[in-house]
């Protein structure tokens, strides 16, 4: 098969289709493709020939863009064993195959019916293939080749990234790299000059310049002052084809910001300042702002304000205003128009940010000079002192004098002066003050325990003008005297153990006093000597403002006395002395050997076993109730009372129990055994009370001695006889149960209840190793080896 194109634009393609089609006229035999043939020769088995293909090119060139009104030719297929006779068929498939690309079946032309756009496709890959047209079957194998969209320059530059916005240092050198655009264009870079660009400044000469090759703007000026113009709006033009008649373009735009340097000194706008400043003015106010300006922005244009000399430089301050960079001129003392009327200021605003490649242009600060006049007003009365602190006693009668205050009217004019507390309105007047002497006296009697310090403020005015007021705290502090005695820190909760010795300290306690330190401690502890000495418990003064409480006796007993009260009394070191006297409750508890406090009389027993008050009440109630219920179950049952005789009818076995039951070893001396084990109890013949008996019997008596010395079986067999012969019983068998005990052991009771009490030489003191179950035997055992011992 041979492929065959017309589509040859530049001169390589037609020289290559010259090559082509003449090497294809010369040679043809070699281009075409055989099937495989069969030879038969005698002796000579079948032989397969491999075929050789005849294909020349395996690709086509098909212009894109292509706007004819007919389907442009991309080439042909043809096979060598087309004879022309239409017997051959071709076929093409693949990539676009029937849809973009068709082939005449015959003659093996190839059209386009589309428009090809190489920026969306670069190239397709088909298959051709030739068949007989009668069979069916493939004249040789399927082939592959590409059709190939050549590129035509449709394609203008384009910035991506536009439009810029970029900044650059104003004063900067000519050359200063400022940005690098780039454009890029779609068409094939490697066919032609469709996709080589080349830039080009359409707007912003001559400030700016740019590389034709490689985009990068420059500046085209020295010292480009943003002073005088800040923003720039460069045009950016990018042309493909080398920059030649006939190429696509685009553009972008730069906007370039010439960013601040220090390159501007500040500058007061005038020489000369003057600041009219009243007497009046509170000290740490600001009085005034001044400022310098300077070109430059941001931190370049920041500065700091100092008063460099002038007589008024202890007086006045100059602070800088970070915000709106202005001086702020504060007052660092009061101003009196009366001994200095002016005062005179050198300023000096200097940048506080310098760059050194623009000190030539400095100095970077200017001075102004600044003229204050004070002014004369009508001041309110200035006080002797800036606060006061004065001392009273507590408990002293109203109208003591505390303390007084004084204040003049600091103008010439000297008038008269008028002073009054300023009283809020919910507090209690506690001092009074003399509205023309300032004396300041007691309204009421003080308490240095309720209130130890006042704070009050007096306020003075002139008496011709009094809307001018001047205020001054006054601090009062009470004095203490000693009017409070002794008492004791706290509610103190004493215990003594029950095996406590004499002498041993069993608490610590203290006292406190509302009095000053002067007229409290040191306290003294003593017991009262108007009464009988304690025998149980004593006081020791620790000389340390505490006291102990100590033993005087042996052993206490809850079971005996479970609380004790000793009286004691206290005293102060005041001047003179207070006392007072207060009792200390002592409760006796059950302790262990190393003193821990076990239990304390009844309800410590009550907390020992977890039962709280409310656990013991509901118990209490269930009690109740389920006594209650037995109460009325038993006045139900008795209520309704079931018949003796038993019905004829009822012909069921019956079996009749008894239950009595004996006290055991309790019982042996309180009840007489011998009924149990004597018949001789029983002589009497009792009825049956579940039958009504119709004959009367008569049991048979055996005198007393016989029943004394009967045993058991015949008891037995005489109790069985009877009820054989007994003409009241059910004809059907009933049980009879009788209870026995045998004769005493001869060896006697084995109990420890009725051993002798006396006295052991045994050691218990073993007991108190068993546990928290033998810890009472163990203190009772104690207990009765020390009274032994003693």
């Amino acid at each position: 098969m041979r492929i065959t194109s017309t589509s040859c634009i530049c001169p390589v393609l037609v020289c290559l289709c010259f090559v082509q089609r003449c090497y294809g006229a010369a040679h043809h035999n070699s281009i075409k493709v055989t099937r495989n043939q069969t030879k038969h020769i005698e002796g000579e088995t079948e032989v397969h020939h491999r075929p050789k293909r005849g294909w020349v090119w395996n690709q086509f060139f098909v212009l894109e863009e292509h706007m004819g009104p007919d389907p442009q030719y991309v080439g042909k297929l043809h096979s060598n064993s087309d004879k022309g006779d239409g017997s051959v068929k071709y076929i093409l498939t693949g990539e676009g195959a029937g849809t973009i690309f068709i082939i005449d079946d015959t003659t093996g032309d190839i059209h386009s019916t589309k428009s090809l756009d190489r920026e969306q496709k670069t190239h397709y890959v088909l298959h051709a293939q030739a068949i007989d047209r009668r069979t069916n079957k493939p004249l040789e194998p399927e082939s592959e080749f590409i059709i190939k969209v050549q590129d035509i320059n449709d394609n203008a530059p384009k910035f991506t990234d536009g439009p810029y916005i970029v900044t650059v240092p104003e004063m900067s050198d000519m050359g200063t790299s400022v940005l690098q655009v780039t454009a890029t264009d779609a068409d094939d870079p490697t066919y032609g000059n469709s996709a080589r660009v080349v830039y080009s400044i359409l707007q912003g000469q001559p400030y700016f310049s740019v590389d034709p090759k490689t985009g990068v703007i420059r500046t085209a000026l020295h010292n480009m002052d943003r002073e005088a113009r800040e923003h720039y709006s460069v045009v950016i033009q990018a042309k493909d084809m080398a920059g030649q008649v006939g190429g696509l373009s685009g553009s972008t735009t730069v906007n370039i910001t010439l960013s601040d340097v220090n390159d501007n000194p500040p500058r007061f706008p005038q020489k000369h300042y003057q600041l009219y400043v009243p007497e009046s003015a509170q000290v740490g106010s600001a009085v005034g702002k001044i400022k310098a300006n300077d070109a430059d922005t941001g931190s370049n244009a920041d500065m700091k304000y100092t008063i460099i000399n002038g007589d008024g430089i202890g007086v006045f301050s100059i602070s800088t205003d970070k915000e709106t960079r202005e001086g702020i001129l504060s007052l660092k003392k009061p101003l009196n128009y009366e001994k200095k009327k002016s005062y005179t200021l050198n300023i000096e605003g200097a940048n506080t940010h310098l760059d050194f490649r623009f000190s030539h242009l400095g100095p970077f600060k200017d001075v102004t000079m600044l003229k204050i006049i004070v002014g004369d007003v009508d001041e309110p009365p200035l006080f002797s002192m800036p606060s006061y602190v004065m001392d009273v006693h507590e408990n002293e009668k109203i109208g003591t004098v505390v303390g007084t205050v004084a204040a003049q009217d600091p103008d010439s004019a000297n008038s008269l002066v008028r002073y009054f507390i300023d009283h809020s309105a919910e507090d209690d007047r506690f001092f009074n003050i003399d509205a023309n002497t300032g004396t300041i006296k007691t309204a009421k009697v003080l308490d240095r325990e309720e209130t130890p310090w006042y704070n009050i403020t007096v306020s003075a005015s002139e008496k011709d003008n009094p809307s001018l007021l001047s205020h001054v705290a006054v601090g009062i502090r009470v004095l203490d005297v000693n009017d409070n005695p002794p008492e004791l820190a706290k509610e103190y909760d004493i215990i003594v153990c029950e095996n406590s010795k004499p002498g041993q300290v069993i608490h610590t306690i203290s006292a406190t006093d509302k009095d000053d330190f002067a007229n409290g401690p040191r306290f003294h502890f003593f017991l009262d000597e108007g009464l009988a000495l304690n025998p149980n418990f004593t006081l020791k003064d620790n000389e340390d403002n505490t006291a102990s409480i100590l033993t005087r006796r042996r052993r206490f007993s809850r079971t005996i006395q479970d609380v004790y009260y000793l009286p004691i009394m206290i005293s102060d070191g005041g001047i003179p002395s207070l006392s007072s006297s207060s009792t200390l409750t002592i409760r006796v508890c059950a302790c262990e050997r190393d003193g821990r406090v076990r239990t304390c009389h009844a309800e410590a027993f009550l907390s020992s076993a977890g039962l709280s008050t409310g656990a013991l009440i509901a118990i209490l109630l269930c009690v109740l109730i389920l006594l209650a219920i037995v109460v009325l179950f038993i006045t139900l049952r008795r209520s309704k009372k079931e018949p003796l005789i038993i019905s004829e009818e009822d012909v069921r076995e019956n079996v009749v129990t008894y239950d009595d039951e004996g006290g055991g070893e309790e019982d042996t001396e309180a009840f007489d055994i011998t009924a149990l084990r004597n018949p001789s109890a029983a002589e009497e013949l009792k009825y049956r009370r579940d039958v009504r008996p119709e004959v009367l019997f008569t049991p048979r008596h055996q005198p007393s001695s016989a029943l004394d010395s009967i045993d058991v079986q015949e008891f037995i067999k005489q109790r069985l006889a009877e009820a054989d012969l007994d003409p009241s019983v059910p004809p059907y068998d009933s049980l009879q149960t009788y209870a026995y005990e045998g004769h005493r052991s001869e060896a006697g009771s084995i109990s420890s209840l009725d051993s002798a009490t006396t006295h052991s030489d045994q050691d218990y003191n073993y007991l108190g190793d068993w546990g928290p179950e033998f810890k009472k035997l163990a203190e009772l055992y104690g207990e009765l080896e020390s009274e032994r011992t003693s």
